[in-house]
């Protein structure tokens, strides 16, 4: 059934950006490039990286207006192997790590508007230690977490009308919620600020060092040369891309949208322009309202709460609170809504459990929603150990306990490495299908072909390079997450169907 019109899949792929990384982040991406200029090109290359990602992207769904999107597209560029590798990935961590980080965002943002309480700490299970970086542990903090997916779970599971209608309503709120928060930085104009920040708009300062995991790789920072500035732009990257991810997701509901071969080209373009423009509209409010060093130093990175309460006080970290509970309550549920449909067309080409290729009674595949909550939520579970100068594990001195972190900084890291480097394989399909299939119908052609996507390919594979050298620990897990994807395909297709599997 065909219920998503343009407006919904343009809300679609809006809701799916916004979430909690445009009010956090930056301040991040602030301390590794040093400079309020240097900040805004880090956002204005995401947004160009997105917007080219997303006309490219265009041509592929309208050429094939199927549910599955990117594994779809992979699958026929290049052969089934790669289309589950994706799937595989994205099962394990692009789709569910999102959901689980955003997750944890809104429960530690709910902390906020509980006075005298701390859920982060507040154990119904005490962490254990799995090893000297990770444990396990249920706080009420991850209890919230896992029950707003269960919440998103039970809406999606009742049809694509309802769960179109809640992410409407929920877009609607979140851009509100960022012009607001635009308004007030307008309304709490800072002259020293603006003074301070444009004034000396280039020159790194305040930059964190970017040390490698490996002894012959030289530590940089972005003001020691071009190199290091090169290599913390790249480093930079990781929060803004995640910040801006899920713009593809209207791809994998394609079979439920009405006039796919128009509506989503023109959702996915209209979608992203909206959302980056907002983008660096934000960062521009931060900028006239906090000086640069505040934005570095933000309380827990809540640089947007930080800039609102200079203008309306208390008050302003409740307002940001709710604001951001609203922005990614509805992020997740766009990222719910599309999820489902990828596990959903690789269990009908038996290369997932086949229940997973079930519809329920409200047509909507149901198994998957319901499968994919629950690997959400044990990512949820996982907290970081916190650790000090000598790499010793930090006590809270008022309790004696051990300290723990979340896992959502790591997450922002797996899920980034695995994004980008399938992003660049689906630009490269895009190259492959015009060679393989020239005569096929191709309702929208990708605007600045070949060019655009080539220099999409070339600084998509300049940041996953930086990063897989300058952040390995988080990098490495995603590499090695799509890896294990071989010997399962291999193992599903053989059990599936006892032959040699397609390669």
């Amino acid at each position: 059934m065909r219920g998503l019109g343009l407006l919904d899949s343009t809300m679609l792929v809006a809701g799916s950006m916004i979430g909690s990384g445009i009010f956090i982040v930056s301040a991040d991406i602030a301390r590794q490039v040093g400079s309020p200029g240097l900040l805004l090109l880090v956002w204005l290359l995401t947004g160009l990286l997105t917007v080219a990602g997303a006309l490219s992207y265009a041509e592929l769904a309208a050429m094939m207006p199927k549910a599955g999107g990117v594994y779809v597209y992979l699958r026929e560029a290049f052969s089934p192997l790669w289309g589950f590798l994706y799937g595989w990935t994205f099962f394990l961590v692009i789709q569910t790590g999102a959901l689980a980080a955003v997750s944890v965002a809104f429960a530690v943002y709910l902390d906020v508007l509980i006075p005298n309480t701390d859920l982060g700490s507040s154990w119904i299970i005490r962490p254990v230690n799995l090893s000297a970086d990770y444990a396990i542990s249920l706080s009420w903090q991850q209890l919230v977490a896992i029950l707003l997916l269960v919440t998103l779970t039970a809406i999606n599971l009742r049809g694509i009308k309802l769960a179109s209608m809640v992410q409407n309503a929920f877009t609607f709120a979140k851009a509100l919620s960022l012009a607001g928060l635009i308004s007030v930085c307008i309304l709490g104009y800072n002259a020293d600020a603006v003074a301070r920040n444009f004034g000396d708009f280039w020159t790194p300062r305040g930059v964190s060092t970017i040390s490698p995991d490996f002894g012959f790789i030289p530590a940089v920072t972005a003001a020691s040369g071009a190199f290091g500035l090169f290599v913390a732009f790249c480093a930079a990257q990781v929060g803004s891309v995640f910040s801006a991810d899920g713009w593809y997701f209207i791809t994998f509901t394609a079979g439920e949208v009405k006039n796919p071969r128009r509506n989503i080209p023109l959702s996915l373009v209209a979608g992203t322009v909206l959302v980056i423009s907002l983008y660096m509209l934000v960062n521009l409010a931060y900028l006239i309202t906090l000086p640069f060093s505040e934005i570095q130093a933000a309380s827990s990175d809540r640089v947007a709460t930080a800039a609102v309460t200079g203008v309306v006080g208390g008050a302003g970290t409740v307002i940001m609170a709710i604001a951001i509970m609203i922005s990614t309550f509805g992020c997740n549920n766009g990222t719910s809504l599309g999820g489902a449909r990828v596990f959903y067309t690789m269990a009908r080409d038996g290369l997932f459990f086949r229940s997973c290729g079930t519809l329920n009674d409200k047509r909507v595949p149901g198994v998957a929603l319901i499968l994919q909550c629950i690997w959400a939520s044990m990512l949820v579970l996982p907290r970081t150990r916190s650790r000090d100068g000598a790499g010793g594990p930090v006590i809270d001195g008022a309790t004696g306990f051990e300290q723990y972190g979340n896992l959502y900084g790591s997450l922002l890291g797996y899920v980034v490495t695995a994004i980008l480097i399938f992003f660049v394989l689906t630009i490269i399909a895009l190259f492959v299908l015009r060679s393989k299939r020239p005569d096929a119908e191709r309702p929208y052609r990708a605007w600045g072909y070949p060019v655009l996507p080539a220099l999409y390919i070339l600084a998509a594979s300049a940041i996953i390079t930086v990063l897989a050298l300058y952040k390995t620990q988080t990098t490495w897990p995603g590499l090695l997450i799509v890896m294990t994807g071989f010997p399962v395909y291999f193992l599903w297709r053989r059990a599936n169907s006892g032959e040699a599997p397609a390669v």
